[in-house]
């Protein structure tokens, strides 16, 4: 049995994930942290989570709850998910990480906790969603410059990061797709007399009520248009992404994976 330990168990995302381990085959919620001054600290996991009495305490210490698990699943903040991976590199542990918003600095220090650790870091743990991720590889290769490019993303109102890390990965593969590079002709919105580039790719973030997650690509041709769309209407979904993922994170070998490989996308 698989004993998975969940960062910021007591938050929406936190338990999300413990009541979806609650009903997968072959794992175990292991433990929970929270920040150094919760008012869950001290309480059991199962009763913080609604998942019933487990005999584990919430704890702040890290380093102590990670010693009575298998494999770490964190969504918090990146400042805080990079102190789970280290952390995680000194005792040994697989990590799961679905946060967003890390800079190319921290991006950098990953890869180099990657070389200690086996670790899973994707801006989305939905499979739906990267299921699209290759969709729109694959249609951005066969359509080519002839058709314009242009990522709208939503969320709630209450996401900090813009644009979120799945329209960033997005553009990312786009550009990869299409041998551009994303720092000449990414546009962020538009304002004003905008002519639009013949190889420029659109993103566009919405913040609005409480929108779990919406993605659209478009690649727009003259006498027709394509599309991709993908909304989330559970965070259940990125629950159980990352749930298959500690799964399969458990016996690869050090390094950084992403959800492609988790699924065999590659």
């Amino acid at each position: 049995m698989t004993r998975i330990l969940v960062i910021g168990v007591a938050g929406r995302m936190g338990k999300t994930i413990a009541g979806c381990i609650e009903d997968t085959e072959g794992v175990q919620l292991g433990g929970g942290t929270e920040q150094a001054g919760s008012p869950n600290l001290g309480q059991d996991v199962g009763d913080v989570t609604g998942t019933g009495t487990k005999g584990i305490a919430v704890l702040d210490d890290l380093g102590k709850a990670l010693e009575n698990c298998d494999v770490v699943i964190d969504f918090t903040t990146p400042e805080s998910s990079l102190k789970t991976l280290n952390a995680s590199a000194e005792k040994g542990k697989a990590v799961v990480v679905g946060t967003t918003g890390f800079s190319p600095e921290q991006r950098q220090e990953i890869e180099q906790i990657g070389k200690k650790i086996p670790c899973v870091v994707a801006p989305n743990m939905s499979i739906g969603v990267n299921v699209l991720f290759k969709l729109v590889a694959d249609a951005a290769r066969v359509l080519g410059d002839a058709y314009d490019v242009e990522i709208v993303e939503a969320h709630h109102k209450f996401k900090k990061d813009a644009p979120s890390g799945t329209a960033v990965r997005i553009s990312e593969i786009v550009a990869d797709s299409l041998g551009r590079n994303l720092e000449e002709v990414g546009v962020y919105g538009r304002k004003g007399i905008a002519v639009r580039t013949p190889k420029e790719i659109g993103i566009h973030t919405l913040r609005a009520g409480d929108i779990i997650g919406e993605h659209r690509v478009l690649f727009g041709g003259m006498g027709e248009n394509f599309e991709v769309f993908h909304r989330a209407q559970s965070r259940e979904t990125f629950a159980r992404g990352s749930i298959r993922a500690a799964q399969w994170i458990l016996g690869q070998p050090n390094g950084v994976y992403d959800m492609q490989d988790v699924l065999g996308l590659r």
